[in-house]
């Protein structure tokens, strides 16, 4: 009894060890079914998100959504602290480890405070271990302690540099695709009514963003689930957009090389497809046609006005219809989880971007 006790004690200790080197430590996507993190994520990210379906109005349901990104990795580092306080906590009951303790009474309680203080290295010296054996199990906890916290100095960094590496371009965007941003915006604000201007260097950028996004959001899932600083923007609309004027530009857009918009495309793509597999979010096609052909034919009209041509047609429909296809599905399952709205192809009605506004005065649109 007390073997398998010693044994229960020693795998709870590897499996948060290897939970948290997986998550921390190791710079690539973990396919592996069964993962505490996972596990956590998936328990408490639900009610979360459905609490936050109750709250209204929707900038006060951003609000309490940006707080489970910080509020779930606290949760998550106190998680495997407990798990790991807890584990030789156990081991020692099981060793039945001899305790020097003020009154001569040991329980488990008494195992689980030695656990802990010796975890944090407090150094109290109240309760003492008795032999070799209790010792060496403390002198190995406390620097596992000491690792831990080091290694969580080192992540949390790391997690916001990505974080705000991210932010970067979403915020670039609000002035050249609008608040939010839509992809019949975005060409008409590269368009200055004779040719395209940097559109291809913009979407280069894109291109790189895309990449850097996959990367981070693979190696530190939790990134997704931090909101973008303004409840009209997220990363999700932002690569959306980006997939939608990709789509266009590769149907075609007169005076534009497709070239540059298929790179971009490749690796959008490759992001919102991946990022799907890793939240489980199986793809399905919106219950609602984000472009119905009147809203194509409306978009197709009003930048024709701006002078800006898109390839019209069966086949470019058909064409767009399959570009469409590829990702809509994707990141519509992504929105439905994450509780992103996605954006419209073309703005429903003239509004102020971010940058035009602040708590004191609103700038005239121009």
């Amino acid at each position: 009894m007390h073997i398998l006790a010693a044994a229960g004690s020693v795998a709870l200790i590897l499996v948060v060890l290897w939970d948290a080197f997986e998550v921390i430590i190791l710079p690539r996507r973990v396919t592996r079914k069964f993962r505490l993190t996972r596990f956590f994520y998936r328990s408490t990210w639900k009610p979360w998100a459905a609490a936050a379906k109750r709250v209204s109005p929707a900038s006060r349901r951003e609000l309490w959504l940006s707080f489970y990104g910080p509020v779930s990795l606290l949760f998550l580092l106190s998680l495997w602290a407990a798990g790991l306080i807890l584990g030789f906590a156990a081991l020692h009951r099981s060793l039945g480890t001899p305790m020097k303790v003020p009154d001569g009474t040991i329980s488990f309680l008494t195992y689980l405070y030695f656990s802990g203080s010796t975890f944090f290295t407090l150094g109290l010296g109240d309760v003492i271990a008795e032999t070799w054996r209790g010792r060496a199990l403390t002198i190995l906890e406390a620097g596992m302690g000491l690792g831990f916290l080091a290694v969580v100095i080192g992540y949390l960094p790391v997690l916001y540099q990505a974080f705000s590496r991210r932010e970067l371009n979403i915020s670039l965007l609000d002035a050249r695709a609008g608040s939010p941003s839509t992809a019949a915006e975005l060409l008409r604000r590269h368009f200055d009514g004779d040719q395209f201007v940097e559109l291809a260097a913009f979407l280069r950028d894109w291109e790189r963003w895309s990449a850097e996004l996959l990367e981070s959001h693979l190696s530190y899932p939790v990134l997704a689930y931090y909101r973008s600083q303004h409840t009209n923007q997220s990363w999700l609309a932002a690569l959306t957009t980006i997939l939608d004027v990709t789509a266009l530009v590769m149907v075609g857009v007169d005076g534009v090389s497709a070239h540059q918009a298929q790179l971009t495309f490749a690796i959008a793509r490759h992001a919102v497809v991946d990022l799907a597999h890793v939240f489980n979010t199986k793809p399905h096609l919106p219950h609602h046609d984000r472009l119905p052909p009147p809203e194509l034919a409306r978009m197709r009209d009003n930048l024709t006005l701006s002078g800006i041509m898109l390839e019209n047609g069966d086949a470019a429909v058909e064409r767009l219809g399959k570009l469409r296809g590829m990702y809509e599905p994707y990141v519509h399952a992504l929105s439905e989880h994450l509780l992103m709205p996605l954006p419209q192809w073309e703005v429903a009605a003239k509004s102020a971007d971010n940058w035009q506004t602040s708590a004191w005065e609103r700038i005239a649109h121009v």
